[in-house]
């Protein structure tokens, strides 16, 4: 990972760059009051410890962040390991700025008697804060961000329990919300920690490659120039390294070797209209080979965490594959800030869809909370819902549903509403009648059968994936006993 360097006027020039005359002097007022709150502390690698601050807000200008994100990441430690009262910051900032600093300051005094219990503890107020305003778990990102940079410095068990958390809790979460960079980098930082021996071998096998490998992206990206400047649209042309823990999973899943990865790069297309991503499609597609079954078309069917390109991998000349991506500049956008572009521009304010984008928070806790009482369950229960792979399926209607992988009829019943659930007894895939416990594939138009006599079954529990759907059939049977009980009168 390549060290970022930071000095005092370049951060503040960065600052008066970015926001209004306004919106920089509270940034730079926050700014120089975690300078005198700090003086005297250092970081384990002997810096002044003013420099961890100045990294967190560093990173949050670059996601896009608004002021009061910035203020706080300057501020998000004041609290807790400075002299500086709430009463001052309030004076000094107002309740925005605060309720944010305070946040991340409850996510950083979590104590817990077991590992697991840690875990779902932590994850639990990560979503709790997140429900609340987002941008707490954004401010706590780039904190973990940059002391993953620094992890060098602490002892070996130490890195390598942080890095456990960041792989199993930031990264995916991150990721959830769409933030692919962080995603990406967290678990690269994580990897070299985790797995040393892999990540070094990685790191020098691709270093050795480099040459090879930019030619290789000059040529390809060359060719797509001249036909798209034919074509006569407004484009963005580039070659994407891939992360290093990205190729090193595939490597895995595919038992392979380095040498039989071929896109370790992605050549991405960026263009102005939807109408013009599907006509680029085509114009790739007419260049070079694709390879059956590695299109997807995120445009039509986007994931969960907002993400929208269409990816293809076709074969050049010398029957070699590699990766393209294509999507508009907003869908971009999206794809590499996530959630935080949603702040992009604004003054602390978000658009009208971001409470939409981020129900599903609200739902799984309120869902998951009453249901599980163990740990190591409800972490387990949280992690599946929230971080496996899914599977995209219709509606006869064409509706889009976003499911976990290994999802069933009964999943997509509950999907739907619990009451289409619970009066569930039957379904259809592509047409054809199905059994309950039938897993679904990307790409299956799914039909329910209902009956309204019909009940659910304990035995679905043994065969449904979500655990949102195992959470909605124990309440049903809960209700039901709590229903019994008062009508016998106990």
């Amino acid at each position: 990972m390549t060290k970022v360097v930071l000095d005092e006027q370049t951060l503040t020039d960065k600052v008066l760059k970015t926001y209004s005359e306004q919106q920089s002097e509270m940034i730079l007022r926050a700014f120089s009051l975690a300078k005198k709150a700090h003086e005297g502390q250092f970081r384990l690698s002997g810096e002044p410890y003013i420099i961890h601050p100045c990294h967190v807000a560093n990173i949050l200008i670059d996601l896009g962040m608004d002021a009061e994100s910035v203020a706080a990441g300057f501020l998000h430690d004041v609290l807790e390991d400075t002299e500086v009262t709430r009463e001052q910051l309030i004076e000094q900032f107002g309740e925005g700025v605060v309720s944010l600093v305070e946040g991340v300051t409850k996510l950083n005094k979590l104590q817990f008697k077991s590992k697991e219990q840690a875990q779902a503890e932590n994850l639990r107020k990560m979503l709790l804060a997140m429900a609340k305003d987002v941008r707490v778990i954004i401010i706590k990102f780039a904190d973990r961000l940059h002391n993953m940079r620094s992890l060098s410095f602490k002892p070996e068990d130490a890195q390598v329990a942080i890095s456990k958390e960041t792989m199993e809790i930031y990264a995916p979460l991150a990721a959830r919300l769409g933030m692919s960079q962080v995603k990406g980098e967290l678990e690269d930082l994580s990897m070299r920690y985790l797995y040393p021996k892999e990540y070094y071998e990685l790191v020098n096998l691709i270093a050795s490659k480099k040459e090879q490998r930019d030619e290789f992206v000059k040529n390809v990206t060359e060719e797509l120039r001249v036909k798209l400047e034919e074509m006569g649209i407004h484009f963005e042309i580039n070659g994407r390294a891939k992360h290093f823990y990205s190729i090193y999973r595939k490597m895995q899943r595919q038992n392979s070797s380095i040498d039989q990865i071929y896109d370790l790069v992605a050549i991405r297309i960026i263009v102005d209209t939807v109408k013009d991503c599907y006509n680029v499609l085509g114009l790739v597609h007419s260049m070079w080979t694709p390879l059956p079954g590695r299109f997807k078309d995120y445009i039509a069917m986007p994931k969960a965490n907002m993400y929208q390109s269409l990816h293809t991998t076709v074969l050049n000349s010398y029957g070699n594959p590699f990766e393209v991506q294509i999507r508009t500049s907003e869908m971009h956008r999206l794809a590499e800030y996530g959630i935080a572009a949603h702040w992009k521009y604004k003054d602390g304010k978000t658009d009208r869809t971001l409470d939409e984008k981020i129900r599903w928070i609200r739902e799984v806790m309120a869902l998951h909370e009453s249901d599980v009482e163990d740990s190591a369950e409800y972490l387990n229960s949280l992690k599946t819902e929230m971080f496996n792979d899914e599977v995209f399926v219709f509606t006869p209607q064409g509706d889009v549903k976003n499911l976990p992988a290994g999802s069933t009829i009964v999943d997509f019943a509950y999907a739907i509403h619990s009451d289409v659930g619970n009066k569930c007894v039957g379904g259809k895939i592509n047409m054809k009648i199905v059994s309950l416990s039938t897993k679904l594939k990307t790409g299956d138009i799914v039909e329910i059968i209902t009956s309204p006599n019909a009940k659910p079954s304990r035995d679905w529990l043994r065969f449904v994936a979500s655990p949102s759907t195992k959470a909605r059939i124990r309440q049903y049977f809960k209700r039901t006993m709590r229903d019994e009980n008062i009508r016998i009168g106990r």
